[in-house]
Parts: C-alpha cells; structure tokens; sequence
C-alpha cells in the first residue's frame, strides 16, 4: 500500500517561480530517478506530504504521485530542504522506484531482550543504529529487531550475526559491529576505542562503495 499524493506539472524553475508557488501554499519538487528520461519538475503541498510520511516508516513510506496530466509514479521521498527558523519544508526531491525492484534504504536497528551480559553485571552498548539494505518498496520494515538476550559477558553482536526480514537483503562485505557487551571496568576503554574503530569501519565502507 502507498500513501496518495497530489502534484502538479511545474513549467518554470528558478527562485521567482518558488516563491510564487509559497505564496499559493505550494512548493517546487523533482522527481528522479533511472527510470525517467528526464526529471520532472512538479509542485506538491507541503503540509500534504508531511502528513503522508507521518506513518511507522517516516522517510522509508511508499508514496504515489498523482500529477495533473493523469500520470502516476510510486516514489521514496529522498531529501528536503527546510526553513532554518521555521523548519517549514521549502523542497523535497522524491526517488521513482518500482514495485518490482529493490531500492536502497536506511532502517534503524531496534535491540530487544535483555542480554545475559547485562544480567551478569556488563553493559549493553549500541554501536550502530541504522543499516542500509536493499528491499522491495512493499517490504521495506518499519525496523529490524534483534533479540541480544542470548550475548554475554564481552561478547559482541556484527551485521553479519542478524537475520534479515523476508525480502531484505544487506549488501556489504562490511562486518560492522552493532553491539558489544563490555564489563564495567572496560566500558571506559571501550567508549574510547569506538572512534578509532567507527573510522576504520567509515574508510573501509567508502572502499566498499566504491567497488559497487
């Protein structure tokens, strides 16, 4: 299911032709992605689009686009500009995807259960909170839920250890740590250490994405 969005074909670009979609409660959007031949220059209404993607995927819900011209296109809302005081939306860029082809998205990682090591006196630290996987728009999750009840003492959790939803598929020859389970006395050597290793994890991504 998507959520309903109206749009409009938007003849002029430029910041003249902006500001006189504001004044009609309206702001300027694109419309990208392999699909199209050319990106589409539309105009949406922003508190329209806020209310569609204020369900339990956020930024991650299905929307479709109802144009004037009769089209319709299932999209990804992708970027925003914001007003920096108000916060009101001033553009948005939407991706165009297809139901039949994963897209690439961000899901935040939810940890349940409470982990042996923590019973036995240690403490839970979460590493990374979201991870990028590939999903068809229909099965995107709201979230991926781990269950860390069965680590212990000193034990540590990697991307590699998760059971991915039916229809998500994680691309990375990454192995990043998600959680560790780290004994008092080497909780403030591991908070220290995590930088160092959260650097080595960025340069080693960035070598990853460049293979792809």
């Amino acid at each position: 299911m998507s959520t309903l969005v109206e749009a409009h074909i938007r003849p002029q670009a430029g910041k003249g032709a902006a500001r006189k979609l504001r004044v009609q409660n309206l702001i300027p959007a694109v419309v990208y992605g392999k699909h199209l031949k050319e990106a589409l220059h539309i105009s949406v209404d922003p508190v329209a689009v806020r209310k569609a993607i204020q369900t339990p995927r956020k930024l991650n819900t299905v929307l479709t686009l109802s144009l004037n011209n009769g089209e319709t296109h299932l999209v990804l809302l992708k970027d925003t500009q914001r007003h920096p005081l108000s916060d009101k939306l001033l553009h948005v860029d939407f991706l165009s995807v297809r139901e039949e082809e994963s897209v690439k998205v961000n899901i935040p990682i939810v940890l349940t259960g409470r982990p042996q090591g923590v019973i036995d006196g240690g403490v839970l630290s979460q590493q990374r909170r979201n991870l990028e996987v590939w999903a068809l728009p229909a099965s995107i999750p709201e979230q991926i839920e781990v269950d860390v009840s069965h680590l212990k003492m000193a034990q540590v959790l990697h991307v590699n250890d998760i059971a991915m939803p039916e229809g998500v598929v994680h691309k990375s020859n990454i192995n990043f740590t998600v959680a560790t389970i780290s004994t008092p006395e080497t909780e403030s050597a591991a908070a220290a250490a995590t930088p160092t290793e959260t650097k080595t994890e960025t340069k080693a991504a960035a070598k990853d994405a460049k293979k792809k």
